[in-house]
This record gives C-alpha cells, structure tokens and sequence, in this order.
C-alpha cells in the first residue's frame, strides 16, 4: 500500500512538472546584422539544432524569426540567444508567448514557476492566465542602447547580471515587460 501511494505521488509530480515545464508557445526574434538570405539560412539553422524547436519561420523583410515549441521541450530562452550569436548575428528584440495558469506575481514583480525566474519592470501583485506577451528585457536580448535606457530606469539588484538571490540561491531571473 505504501509502495503503490509512492508510485502514485511520484507519477503525479512527473505530470505536473511536465505541464507547468511546457508553458512557452511561441518566440519572436527580432534579429540583428542580418544583410541576406544566407544570413537568415544560417540563423535558421543554428535555431533548429535544439531539440525543443518544432518550427522556424523568418521573414526577411522584418528579420524576425517566430519560433514554435515542442510539447515536451524545456525552452531556454538564454539557448535560443546563443544560438543566434553562434550563427553570427545578435537579438534585437524578443517577445515570448507564455501560457499562465493563474501564476501569481508577487508584490516585488517576481513570480516563480518551477525553475525560472521572472521579474517584471511593470507589473505587481497580479495573477496571470492564459496566453500573454511578454518582452525579455535583459542584456543581450535587447539593443545595447536600449539596454542601457533600462539600466537607468530599473532598480533591480539582477538587472545587471540576470542573476540573483532566490531562496538563498544564485539563480538565472528573466526580466520581463508587459
């Protein structure tokens, strides 16, 4: 009986974990130093390598990447920015679409879910659900003058770095905008 209560609990944090683990939808990369279609090949192909990408579609016309998910992928947004420079260009904007399940944001714009890290410049005490947009806002996720506007502006400790103290642990924090 103790055994088959253990499997039981054990199965039920698997399938939560893989929900909550899959709740980023889509990207859209705004990419930047791309001067032809080779260029976007090249980017295109560096994103596909990761396992976790379902689909890649440019348009060359924006040099904006949207980016599909597998179900069962665990999205990195720090791999999918490598990947990028990898391939020789950097990220001028990106956007994530994550999908909520009534996710609380603290009082300090900080929400937790398993572990990732967000911070939001411009939202507290609220609960999100369902599809919403956000914006990564850390370095090498935005323009170099656009980031240095937000250092001036933000007052976070993690800004800087992207990482902070949480429960007593160094931790990777995605900074966000609504």
């Amino acid at each position: 009986m103790k055994t088959t209560k253990i499997i039981v609990l054990f199965l039920m944090l698997f399938t939560i974990n893989k929900v909550s683990a899959q709740q980023i939808s889509a990207v859209e990369m705004q990419v930047n130093g791309l001067t032809c279609s080779m260029c976007s090949q090249a980017t295109e192909k560096s994103l596909r390598t990761l396992n976790y990408v379902n689909s890649v579609n440019p348009d060359l016309n924006k040099n904006l990447f949207v980016i599909g998910f597998k179900k069962e992928g665990n999205v990195n947004f720090d791999q999918l920015q490598k990947k990028v420079k990898d391939a020789g260009f950097s990220v001028g904007t990106f956007a994530a679409t994550i999908n909520f399940n009534q996710a609380r944001v603290d009082e300090n714009g900080q929400l937790i879910i398993g572990n990732t890290v967000y911070r939001f410049a411009n939202l507290k005490n609220k609960t999100l659900n369902g599809a919403v947009k956000v914006n990564v806002i850390d370095k090498n996720f935005i323009s170099n003058a656009t980031f240095k506007q937000k250092s001036a502006q933000l007052k976070f400790d993690s800004y800087a770095s992207g990482t902070g103290m949480v429960n007593g642990k160094k931790t990777r924090i995605y900074h966000l905008s609504i």
